[in-house]
């Protein structure tokens, strides 16, 4: 079988990439990156005479490129990573996200639906649109709010969750019009390897292994539902093979933590591993900064859904996800050095992305 993949260099992306590569060993990947910022070529750069993985850089609004590598690999799956995905760029940026994520999915799903109208009964029966959305597209959440369900309204309070709740709403009418066999995951924070330098806990390691501030937005007590990326990637497995066409599927750990304790547990870890000396935290390091504008206060994922209808849950607890994620960036810091290159550092002064 061949799968489809857009924005695979991405976080996300690439340990799904991963993730199926170890998986389904007899699979031939297609990967469509651009190759920004957020599509780092460094995250698969192991796969490069990799035959079962071909990489092709280009955008998702080339519709042309799309198609002969629909025509070419006659594809199974299309998964659709391919997003601007860093809030804080938004802000800045919005018509790059507009561009991307709107306009984008729109190019990319329109020949998706042109290539599936080509296809037998049999293949039909067994293709599916996979479009990788996000939990910010529901708003933000009040303390005692309950978790986020898939019947949420949206709510997006950024340009990046507005362009995504775009992107979703036009997966959906593909859906409902064309009779594409679509299916739409929203989830929560992830966190693991190859994560943007840009990012709250890949920066909060840099930062502290490099004695530098570590900022934190506001007042630090925002909460997040925090997701090991792998936890993430068997999800979608699930929803690919077991999902039903036209359904969304909202993927989440329940694990709530403050953006403050996130740093402080990360600290806490360094300290034990990589200490600056007896009498010194790296909590020590942390600095209040001016909060963003729109700042959402709590995200909360029910999953409760995926568990029931596809028997997923998550495997990884927070500890020893986070564990596992520090100790990667401790042992790959070639990696770490290419990417914080020169537009990492024009970025930096910026503060972060959750």
């Amino acid at each position: 079988m061949n799968i489809f993949v857009t924005g695979g260099n991405g976080f996300i992306g690439s340990n799904f990439i991963r993730y199926w590569h170890s998986n389904f060993q007899e699979d031939k990947i297609i990967n469509l990156d651009k190759l920004t910022y957020a599509g780092n070529k460094l995250n698969l750069l192991d796969f490069e005479k990799d035959k079962r993985i071909e990489l092709i850089k280009g955008d998702i609004s080339d519709q042309k490129l799309v198609k002969n590598i629909l025509e070419k690999n006659n594809p199974t799956f299309v998964i659709n990573f391919a997003a601007e995905s860093h809030v804080d760029r938004s802000i800045i940026y919005p018509e790059q996200f507009i561009n991307t994520n709107i306009l984008g999915t729109f190019k990319l799903i329109e020949v998706v639906k042109n290539y599936f109208s080509s296809l037998s009964n049999t293949q039909k029966d067994n293709f599916r649109f996979l479009h990788i959305s996000t939990d910010e597209v529901y708003g933000s959440l009040e303390k005692n709010n309950q978790p986020f369900k898939e019947t949420n309204k949206y709510f997006p309070n950024s340009p990046y969750s507005a362009s995504k709740a775009g992107s979703d709403h036009i997966v959906r009418s593909f859906n409902k019009t064309y009779k594409l066999p679509t299916l739409i995951s929203n989830c929560s924070n992830n966190y693991g390897p190859y994560q943007s330098m840009e990012k709250l806990i890949p920066l909060t390691i840099y930062n502290s292994l490099n004695h530098k501030s570590i900022p934190i937005y506001g007042n630090g007590l925002q909460v997040r539902d925090w997701i090991y990326v792998k936890d993430h990637c068997e999800a979608l497995k699930k929803i690919l093979f077991n999902g039903e066409p036209g359904d969304v599927y909202n993927i989440g750990s329940s694990k709530e933590l403050k953006n403050i304790d996130v740093v402080r547990k990360i600290c806490s870890i360094l300290d034990l591993i990589v200490p600056i000396n007896k009498n010194k935290s790296y909590s020590e390091l942390i600095s209040f900064v001016e909060d963003r504008p729109g700042h959402d206060y709590r995200y909360a994922i029910n999953s409760n859904k995926i568990k029931e209808k596809l028997g997923w849950e998550p495997e990884t607890s927070f500890q020893e996800g986070i564990e596992s994620t520090i100790k990667w960036y401790l042992n790959n810091n070639n990696w770490i050095q290419r990417a914080t290159g020169k537009a990492f550092k024009d970025w930096i002064n910026l503060q972060y992305s959750e």
